[in-house]
């Protein structure tokens, strides 16, 4: 434990001397895999200004990707979260080869299925294509990077970089190196993500979830037990972080938010409440998988609110509430 964090502390960035434009140099950035994920980041890099260059191993996916991002582009700048779409549009090219989207790439940008095997024969096939200059992030929602680099020379020139999707509209990006990722591939890293307008998150060692999907874990978990035992139904569930919680989450986070809830501040909060929230946790000690028929339970509440049929149109809709709110923190931002 104390070497890791030892370790970590020494890999983080001082982005002060970094300038991500003069590392990049007139390169691209390489995005692997064009689904929702990729053409995201996608836009994300080329929306900062660097060339991109897209590659799917499905034939035409990647050509096919860029009306997808078109089309998200047109929502963008419907927000003002953006100016010139043809510009952004100009920096990315979908290319028909792993070869033509690696090669001389100064970052890559790996989205891909998420499974272990799948994610170490590219990792093997970079070995081959890519250079020491090249450095590689992986989208992956929990599983580390030492799980698919171990053994391979490009593993300290390779790390965790998860996204929430869309990236471009959520900006929080988790950075999780491996053991053995260098503490130059990390500078960098957070260099670039900073460039692009993402917000880093430094997660110190390996740890599966991260720190992201371990939080959201948590809270499932409970969601998922209230509506087993009859405690509230789904839609009261999402009432309440909707119109409870998650207003105050969405410009603070847990840590913050119990600091001002307490007249002296966390520490007087743990007096105050830590007892309640030990015994609320020790009431969860029988640790079950999600059943068959809870899973199904939830499906019907849930199509009761919402179609099949209309799901695509209401991630729409969640896109641009997020626009929305993207945008009015841009106004107070400036």
């Amino acid at each position: 434990m104390a070497a890791d964090a030892n370790r970590n502390e020494a890999n983080k960035p001082d982005t002060n001397q970094l300038d991500p434009n003069k590392l990049v140099n007139g390169r691209h950035i390489g995005i692997i895999g064009a689904g929702l994920v990729g053409a995201g980041w996608a836009i994300v890099f080329a929306r900062a200004g660097f060339p991109v260059k897209i590659f799917d191993a499905a034939p035409g996916a990647a050509s096919a990707s860029l009306s997808l991002i078109r089309s998200q582009l047109e929502d963008l700048h419907a927000f003002g979260l953006i100016d010139n779409i043809d510009g952004v549009m100009a920096r990315m090219t979908a290319v028909e080869t792993l070869q033509e989207a690696v090669t001389d790439a100064a970052y890559l940008q790996e989205s891909i299925l998420e499974k272990v095997d799948v994610k170490r024969q590219l990792m093997e096939e970079l070995e081959k294509l890519t250079t020491e200059t090249t450095v590689i992030g992986s989208s992956t929602s929990g599983i580390p990077a030492s799980a698919f680099t171990q053994g391979l020379k490009l593993a300290g020139r390779t790390l965790i970089a998860h996204p929430v999707n869309p990236p471009y509209l959520v900006p929080v990006v988790e950075i999780v190196p491996s053991p053995d990722t260098s503490a130059e591939t990390v500078s960098f890293t957070d260099a670039l993500m900073q460039a692009v307008g993402q917000s880093v998150v430094h997660v110190r060692r390996e740890t599966p979830g991260f720190v992201l999907n371990r939080l959201q874990a948590v809270l499932l978990r409970e969601a998922w037990t209230l509506v087993e035992e009859g405690v509230a139904s789904c839609e009261d569930v999402d009432k309440t972080i909707r119109d409870g919680l998650g207003l105050r989450w969405s410009f603070m986070g847990p840590f913050e938010t119990i600091d001002l809830n307490a007249p002296q501040g966390v520490a007087d909060y743990a007096r105050r409440f830590g007892r309640l929230f030990q015994e609320i946790a020790h009431s969860r000690t029988h640790e079950q998988p999600w059943s068959d028929e809870l899973i199904a339970e939830v499906e019907a509440q849930r199509r009761t609110m919402l179609a099949q049929d209309q799901l695509n149109e209401r991630r729409a809709w969640r896109d641009r509430q997020l626009m929305s709110i993207a945008a009015t923190r841009n106004r107070k931002e400036n």
